[in-house]
């Protein structure tokens, strides 16, 4: 019996997808164990408890469903159903690296043939582990997507960004560049991590939600102090504290203040050279 986690941001979705599992949990191929309302509370069912099978929705706030499985170790990963409302070029590409998905509404016989595929998948460990490096090639796929870092260019004034504004309740705020931990995009919100100004320890930080798209950000950060890790990422280089060896040649950032970041693969090779490991 697989024991499965249904993770959606839209309650409706998750009715609709345990209603359709039903026959199958009345017939013993599956159990239920838990749902989630989004990737923060999948990453923490993720870390309490092992689960066979995962139904993830792609497009949720905070994190995506990406984000969530970059930051699940390959060893407690489950066998992955994408549920998502992507247009079929994503579809197609979903497909190319034979990752399952099942496009909303979802269909019936389509749920099926999916969790067919997880079972065959399960008892044959062969055939997991290409599962694995398909999921890793769709990680890098995406990775890809996004433009190449910029490498800085500088101001109108031939110097790059020393501090910027950014909106607080009834006001802005002025915030040094220096104090920068991160820049994120998350939920297609860009969102800078800011070390506590009154904290000299720098055991605190901040998000302030700002209109900057990241790439303006990227372009007028020093990139001898920035670097742009992720499709979604950017981080300030000194704030790095530890680097974890992740799955398939990636590393977790653990960045100042105790906030982290997945690098992708070919942007954590670059940064293993930037760091002098």
């Amino acid at each position: 019996m697989l024991k499965a986690l249904i993770v959606d941001d839209e309650s409706p979705a998750r009715r609709r997808l345990i209603r359709l599992l039903t026959p199958m949990v009345e017939a013993g191929r599956l159990s239920i164990e838990a749902e989630a309302q989004d990737g923060v509370e999948a990453l923490e069912a993720l870390k309490k408890k092992r689960f066979d099978l995962l139904f993830l929705d792609v497009q949720m706030p905070e994190l995506t469903g990406f984000e969530v499985l970059e930051r699940v170790p390959e060893d407690r990963r489950p066998v992955v159903i994408f549920t998502t409302a992507y247009d079929e070029y994503a579809v197609k590409a979903f497909e190319a690296n034979a990752v399952d998905y099942l496009l909303k509404p979802i269909d019936k016989e389509r749920l099926e043939q999916a969790v067919s595929r997880a079972e065959r998948l399960l008892g044959k460990p062969e055939d997991r582990a290409d599962n694995d490096n398909r999921f890793n090639v769709l990680l890098d796929w995406l990775d890809e997507q996004a433009e190449e870092p910029g490498g800085g260019r500088k101001t109108s004034d031939g110097d790059y960004l020393k501090q910027l504004s950014v909106p607080y309740r009834d006001r802005l705020i002025i915030v040094p560049v220096d104090r920068i931990v991160a820049a994120e995009v998350r939920d297609g919100i860009t969102r800078l991590v800011v070390l506590d100004e009154h904290h000299s320890g720098a055991t605190r930080s901040t998000e302030y939600i700002v209109s900057y798209k990241l790439e303006q950000l990227e372009s007028n950060l020093d990139p001898e102090k920035f670097m742009r890790v992720h499709r979604s990422s950017i981080v300030q280089l000194q704030c790095i504290r530890e680097m974890i060896s992740w799955f398939s040649g990636r590393y977790k950032l653990v960045l100042t203040g105790g906030h982290e970041v997945i690098a992708s693969r070919e942007r954590s090779k670059v940064l293993r050279q930037k760091m002098t490991i």
